[in-house]
């Protein structure tokens, strides 16, 4: 009942405007097909465990398809796993490991920590590898069109032969920085641009477990980085897909060479380009495990209410840049405990009521604003508080205030706890932990919460001690 009230009044009032890199202006999310929604998020290159990053480019565009869902559209995301790339064949050679146990590994730990903090699975999630094929057939045509030319060591993009190359960048083809960025540093010197990157990078010798490289008619070798997104995104999609998205760290070189591939095929690609801000390291102290701070994605889940960076998200714009810090980190784990104790008072009053039409409305025009989900989780701050002080006062707004609340945070993706007795050995556990702590004992407090952990608690540990919810 509550999805459907809402999209009756989001439907009524406007409709969503996200902030469009390309234009450099908040415009509409234009729709290429009624009442539904595709989306292109670049996934991770499964080398290593995810950082805070990582978790913030799919927050973010987690929160914004479930908005849209909320709003009754039909979303498609797809979401890539990069599973060969330069980083994964530097590791796999200096462990002497084959690449694939790398990816499949590290992959295994990224699920786990996206279903930790309530990341929902894209609709697709193609792998490079399944599309080598596909890539060698674009090259092809990218060659036989004179946008691509073959070097001693490899196949390069000619960025000069797309008139409008540097459009997410903002700045002139003349103005880029030599070899398209941090990953594309081989073949300098037989490049006819400085900014020409590699599509096809040859085979430096026979295939091995640790080092790939599959057949093409130029020679043996893998793909680059820039040239998978565009066939997936192709492929799943269609031309003209509403809308690309990831980290601003993808918007140049890699968003651009995907976007300068593309039109120089003659096809139609993104309609509309979402980046979110960085996460910036914390000023002062070093966060560290042992501080019971986090420093990525893993440790926070380990240590925190996983919620809680989606709290920190929330309370950030998506295009700024965000702090991730221990007085942040304890505020969200604060404000999750009274969400939660809010929806233990009021779980049965809101299971049977109509939300408030005027909230869910104010809901609705703030996340619409170019996702402004700072003034929509003031909005669910400020409903909890009057729908606890009409419960108080025994009104009878109380239940659709409290309904309101309850569904802007599951659109949120916050997952609201009804509290647990907690009984008196886990408390005692809880009492040591902090114990542990004070004694600077960390070996001690980290046995104590995995003990914890295995008995069914979470855990979320801050400067005002230990609490332990299920």
């Amino acid at each position: 009942m509550a999805g459907r009230v809402g999209v009756a009044l989001v439907d009524s009032c406007t409709v969503l405007h996200l902030y469009d890199t390309a234009t450099r202006s908040v415009r509409e999310l234009a729709l290429r097909e009624p009442g539904k929604v595709s989306i292109y998020l670049c996934g991770p290159t499964v080398y290593g465990p995810p950082h805070l990053g990582h978790g913030r480019a799919t927050l973010v565009y987690d929160i914004l398809r479930r908005y849209l869902e909320w709003t009754g559209l039909d979303v498609r995301l797809v979401s890539n796993i990069t599973d060969i790339e330069d980083k994964i064949i530097e590791r796999a050679l200096r462990e002497d490991r084959p690449w694939q146990d790398i990816t499949t590994k590290c992959e295994a730990v990224w699920w786990e920590a996206m279903d930790a903090v309530n990341f929902e699975r894209p609709t697709d999630t193609p792998h490079a590898t399944e599309y080598v094929d596909e890539m060698v057939e674009m090259i092809g045509e990218l060659i036989a069109s004179e946008h691509a030319y073959v070097t001693d060591d490899g196949v390069y993009m000619s960025v000069e032969s797309v008139d409008d190359y540097g459009l997410l960048a903002h700045q002139s083809v003349d103005d880029m920085r030599s070899g398209g960025g941090d990953r594309e540093v081989v073949g300098a010197a037989g490049k006819r641009h400085p900014a020409d990157f590699v599509l096809w990078k040859f085979a430096t010798g026979p295939a091995t477990e640790s080092d790939p490289s599959w057949p093409s008619p130029w020679g043996a070798g893998r793909p680059g980085w820039h040239s998978e997104c565009v066939v997936m995104s192709l492929d799943l999609l269609g031309e003209g897909f509403d809308l690309h998205c990831g980290g601003q760290d993808l918007r140049f070189p890699h968003h651009e060479n995907e976007r300068a591939q593309a039109v120089a095929l003659g096809k139609t690609f993104a309609n509309h380009w979402m980046h979110n801000g960085f996460v910036v390291d914390a000023e002062g102290e070093k966060m560290s495990k042992s501080l019971g701070n986090v420093s990525n994605l893993l440790d926070l889940i380990e240590l925190y209410d996983p919620r809680a960076y989606r709290m920190v998200l929330l309370q950030s714009h998506y295009r700024s840049p965000v702090k991730i810090t221990q007085d942040n980190i304890d505020g969200a784990v604060k404000a999750l405990a009274g969400l939660d104790a809010f929806a233990a008072r009021t779980a049965d009053l809101a299971a049977g009521a109509a939300p408030d039409a005027g909230v869910l409305a104010d809901f609705g025009l703030a996340m619409d604003d170019d996702l402004d989900t700072p003034k929509a989780t003031a909005l669910l701050f400020d409903t909890v508080r009057r729908a606890n002080a009409a419960l108080d006062a025994g009104s009878g707004e109380s239940a659709r205030l409290a309904a309101a609340a309850h569904v802007i945070a599951s659109t949120f993706g916050l997952e609201l706890a009804v509290a647990s007795e907690i009984d008196g050995e886990a408390l005692a556990l809880a009492q040591a932990l902090d114990d542990a702590r004070t004694a600077k004992d960390f070996a001690t407090a980290d046995a104590l919460r995995v003990e914890l952990q295995a008995a069914g608690w979470t855990v979320e540990t801050t400067r005002d001690g230990t609490s332990l919810r299920r």
